[in-house]
């Protein structure tokens, strides 16, 4: 469940111009509508995208190890409570907030507010990716053209 949540929080950052902690508006102009690849503190990684409604789609490696899963979250799974990205987690007992960090012009890290150790660092896709779902619950697709 802890690897979710981070996952999410990473996934819902966005940034300015500049390095530095990131307001809600900032990580939805950042982030939405692009993909971006992450890696995570125990080794989780993947690729996803951020729709503008709050939405995600993507790709998940548990521990950077097995399968590699294909994944979405509902409408409204990510969104902003003032100055906060925070997420609506079905059938979890948190419903998280994090501290998103731009590290540079495509990429940021975030943390559950709170837990700085439980991160994830994203970085911008660069180059053309579709993710397709080529089956129900089958492992996410990506075709890039650089």
């Amino acid at each position: 469940m802890l690897r979710v949540v981070v996952v999410v929080a990473e996934l819902a950052s966005a940034f300015p111009a500049m390095a530095g902690e990131m307001t809600a508006s900032e990580a939805r102009h950042f982030v939405a509508e692009k993909v971006f690849s992450y890696t995570c503190f125990d080794g989780t990684r993947g690729m996803a995208r951020v729709h503008a409604d709050g939405s995600v789609d993507g790709s998940i490696q548990v521990q950077g190890t097995g399968l590699t899963r294909y994944g979405t979250m509902p409408v409204g799974t990510l969104r902003a409570e003032g100055e906060r990205v925070c997420a609506s987690l079905p059938r979890s007992i948190m419903q998280p907030c994090f501290y998103l960090e731009r590290t540079n012009d495509n990429s940021f890290r975030g943390s559950i507010a709170g837990l700085s150790f439980a991160y994830c660092d994203f970085t911008r896709y660069q180059g053309r990716a579709d993710v397709d779902q080529p089956a129900r619950h089958g492992p996410l697709s990506v075709t890039a053209d650089k």
